[in-house]
């Protein structure tokens, strides 16, 4: 509901001088021009709407988190995919170099074992381990016995020192690569610890965030559970407004019978998807604001072609209904109702409208209706003997 400026903060008093209410109820609003000042229906819908637009936020900032987390599990995931891959080198050098390890000491193994072999070979061709040519002239049987024992000699000789450079020269090419494999490790640590300490960055980051979104969860859990006390309230408080047994206890002896419970569509109402009242539409008339009474009986002389004039500052107060549409010429005021006839309804100090759905044999007409609670759509069977309803049919 909506109203100018100078309305906005005018209430009723109850006779019971205790329950105070926004007298702005199931009535249009009027767009003063240049501004648009929305009036909810009450104090209730003053919260509620606050409510829901901080949630709206809230769930935006909770939205860009949860962006935000899946930003940093990637990030996770990538460093933790790049910490895998080095540590299986890191796992491969080290077997590598175990493996040289191994072979380096196999080799002094075997250095130390060709060693002991030259001595004693030695050993068993000299004596004090140098043997005269003499000697061993003497000791051969002919010149081709010497021939022979020297030839032997230093072909053992050469052998073995042949061996003992071959293995020096492995054992040197090892200890090599096994420095290379050394290094190598020492830059794959460094790396796996570098990324190490950037995954762990991420997740304290990702910690962090994931506490952001736990605590606007509880605010949104919390203004949830403020939404549905203070929607509990307004249905209290409405029931009390509108009075019972069929009699308008806002000042109006309007009455009424088989008032059916608020939903949230129905009436063929195009705009059944906009959220709460008085949410910014885009609509044919130039009105702006859902699930008002008015905004309903638009939507509904729209789906029967009838002509509908520029309502003055965007659609009127309710109460301006009958005064505009017969002065323009776009509707007549009939005393008999039949369906698809507008009825004005004296209550509260904006009025209301409905549509008349269909005429009943016993003074009354069934009207379909929006926002006599809040938002909501509901009917009734309207007794024609209420003072100060008027019709109007629309051309």
């Amino acid at each position: 509901m909506k109203q100018k400026k100078n309305n906005v903060n005018l209430f009723y008093r109850f006779n019971i001088g205790v329950f105070i209410v926004s007298g702005m109820l199931l009535v249009a609003g009027s767009v003063l021009p240049g501004l648009r000042s929305v009036v909810l229906a009450d104090q209730y819908d003053t919260q509620i709407n606050a409510l829901r637009q901080q949630n709206a936020s809230t769930q935006g900032v909770v939205n860009g988190l949860v962006a935000q987390a899946n930003n940093y599990q990637d990030a996770i995931s990538k460093l933790q995919s790049q910490i895998d891959i080095l540590q299986a080198g890191i796992d491969s050098n080290l077997a590598q170099q175990a493996s040289l390890q191994q072979q380096i000491t196999d080799a002094q193994n075997e250095i130390d074992k060709q060693r002991a072999i030259l001595a004693t070979d030695v050993k068993s061709m000299y004596v004090d381990g140098t043997p005269s040519t003499l000697e061993m002239l003497a000791t051969s049987k002919n010149l081709s016995d010497f021939v022979d024992k020297q030839e032997y000699r230093t072909s053992v000789q050469n052998k073995l020192q042949d061996t003992l450079k071959r293995i020096a020269a492995l054992q040197k090419q090892l200890q090599e690569q096994k420095v290379k494999v050394d290094i190598l490790l020492k830059d794959l640590n460094n790396q796996q610890s570098q990324l190490g300490n950037a995954r762990a960055q991420q997740a304290n980051l990702l910690a962090l965030n994931q506490d952001q979104q736990a605590a606007y969860n509880a605010q949104l859990s919390a203004n949830n559970a403020r939404i549905t006390s203070l929607e509990a309230q307004q249905r209290a408080a409405y029931t009390r407004l509108t009075g019972s047994n069929g009699r308008s206890a806002v000042g109006s002896p309007v009455q009424y019978k088989n008032m059916t419970a608020p939903q949230n569509c129905g009436g063929g109402y195009r705009y059944c998807w906009t959220s709460y009242l008085d949410q910014p539409v885009s609509d044919p008339w130039g009105f702006g604001y859902a699930r008002e009474c008015v905004h309903y009986v638009l939507s509904s002389l729209a789906n029967q072609s009838n002509y509908i004039p520029a309502f003055p500052a965007g659609g009127g107060n309710a109460y301006n209904w009958v005064p505009f549409t017969t002065s323009v010429g776009a509707a007549t005021l009939v005393s008999l109702p039949q369906p698809g006839d507008v009825v004005y309804i004296p209550i509260a100090p904006l009025g209301h409208v409905a549509m008349v759905d269909y005429v009943n044999g016993d003074g009354t007409v069934h009207v379909s209706q929006y926002n006599w609670y809040p938002g909501k759509y509901n009917t009734m069977d309207l007794y024609l003997s209420s003072p100060g309803i008027q019709f109007l049919r629309f051309h």
